[in-house]
């Protein structure tokens, strides 16, 4: 892995960059942070959830017809993608110029589902397929609490084998996300 340590580094790389992949566990705040890069750089916004993977209902998009999209999109010159699913890592890291990897605090992506869930209850936020109102339920907090001790390592195994190469800043802290976006300045 092309692993990026520092900040300043990985804010050089992005505002060269044409297509960014953010990936990390739900209510780590991935989605802000890439909705916030995709205005300052103007880059095309592509919430996975919303584009590939939802219909209304919170029915899932057939497998086959969510590769045949992601594999459209991602011929596209420019994108800023938010979205871990390691399926289609095969489809996007070859064509990604840097992956940023919310790496929060379980607390922290706990805390962030369940108040994303209080801000929206009821209604379908914006990068989410409408008809898909916002939920939080036992199963979705199960797979927060454990997303790096059952779903990183696929992660790392399927950078490896489909992006090696590709430059990954991993962002551990607020702190961190607030630095990289300070480094990028203001939009034009």
């Amino acid at each position: 892995m092309a692993w990026l340590s520092d900040v300043r580094d990985a804010a050089h790389r992005l505002k060269a960059a044409d297509r960014v992949l953010v990936i990390g566990c739900s209510g780590g705040g991935k989605t802000t942070l890439a909705r916030t890069i995709a205005k300052r750089f103007d880059l095309p916004f592509v919430s996975m959830d919303r584009e590939f993977f939802w219909l209304p209902g919170w029915v899932e998009r057939a497998r086959p017809e969510q590769r045949a999209l992601i594999a459209k999109w991602v011929r596209q010159d420019r994108w800023i993608m938010d979205g871990t699913n390691t399926s289609s890592f095969d489809l996007r890291l070859p064509r990604t110029d840097i992956v940023l990897w919310v790496r929060m605090p379980r607390l922290i992506c706990v805390w962030g589902a369940v108040s994303r869930w209080l801000k929206w209850i009821g209604r379908t936020r914006p990068e989410m397929t409408p008809g898909c109102p916002e939920k939080v339920d036992l199963e979705f907090l199960s797979y927060i609490w454990n997303f790096e001790k059952k779903h990183s390592p696929i992660v790392l195994a399927a950078m490896a084998a489909h992006g090696p190469d590709v430059p990954v800043l991993q962002l551990k802290s607020r702190r961190q996300m607030r630095e990289l976006l300070d480094l990028l300045g203001s939009p034009a």
